[in-house]
């Protein structure tokens, strides 16, 4: 919130309302008058933000969308730019801890893994259409699992047999693929892959890229985008949108003058990531990856 700097009567973009916790500060903090357009690709999230937020009326704005499409939503209630948009990305507490929506290897649930219900591909058909190649490409690039070919291998063998229907029998064909020695230590073994399947089945990291540069399209001068990202493949795309963002200029790098015109649109607020401090990651221990970054319209 800090960085975001909320100022009273401003209009702000929660981009990831999940459970309405940030909306309800922004909107808190831009009283009296302002308005929070809040986004969401998932429908239990929008309900949920509109419940806890009900006493703000019109003050708030909610749509069932992605936040890559912030241009669009913004046209849809008739704005054109805005003081600042909050971007907190991943999967929320309560689709984590929602069994049925099939997002955590500690819970065994029907494979599905979408953030927006509605949507064809689920991690079922990543899990029982995808070819070896492909799920070795996804596991690898967007779990960065070192073990992505045995465990693609062990999908395939399984599914000869039967469909692979639960989030639990894909633990169990993970487990298998991962020497005994590498299961004992770091993370659970299934946290990788369940990631990349994720990230695949919501497009997550395409999206993510055509965000940052839509929604610094869209801020006022002086208005400012934070994004908080949980795994370093978020992290670097949001590293490089903001680099480029400041510096576009693509002139060789001993050229004596710029001679592409090329000006930079936004200031970056945070030379390196700010990362939660000890306390909170007691508090919070889901906190424990996080990463903030932020950048200023100029």
């Amino acid at each position: 919130m800090r960085y975001l700097d909320c100022k009273k009567g401003a209009t702000y973009v929660d981009g990831t309302v999940g459970g309405g916790g940030h909306t309800e500060l922004m909107l808190r903090r831009t009283s009296p008058g302002g308005r929070v357009i809040g986004i969401d690709l998932d429908e239990k999230a929008i309900a949920a933000t509109q419940a806890r937020n009900a006493g703000f009326g019109e003050r708030l704005l909610l749509a069932h969308s992605n936040y890559a499409e912030i241009k669009s939503v913004l046209r849809r209630f008739g704005i054109e730019k805005v003081e600042g948009i909050l971007l907190d990305l991943g999967v929320s507490s309560s689709q984590l801890d929602d069994p049925e929506r099939g997002f955590s290897y500690q819970q065994d649930a029907p494979l599905d893994m979408r953030m927006d219900t509605a949507q064809p591909l689920d991690a079922r058909k990543v899990v029982n259409t995808y070819s070896r190649e492909a799920l070795i490409k996804v596991i690898s690039g967007y779990g960065e699992e070192r073990y992505a070919r045995r465990i693609a291998d062990q999908i395939l063998w399984a599914r000869e047999k039967k469909t692979i229907e639960t989030t639990g029998e894909l633990v169990e064909l993970i487990k298998r693929a991962i020497p005994a020695p590498a299961r004992r230590t770091g993370p659970h073994p299934a946290k990788r892959t369940f990631q990349a399947i994720r990230i695949e089945v919501n497009a997550e990291l395409e999206n993510l890229q055509k965000a940052v540069f839509e929604a610094a399209d869209v801020l006022k001068s002086g208005g400012r985008l934070v994004v908080i990202t949980f795994q370093s493949l978020e992290d670097r795309i949001v590293k490089r949108a903001f680099l480029q963002l400041e510096d576009p200029c693509t002139c060789p790098p001993k050229a004596p003058v710029c001679t592409c015109g090329k000006k930079g649109t936004v200031r970056v607020l945070t030379k390196k990531p700010v990362i939660p401090s000890e306390d909170e990651i007691k508090q919070n221990p889901r906190s424990r990856s996080a990463k903030l970054r932020a950048i200023e319209r100029i």
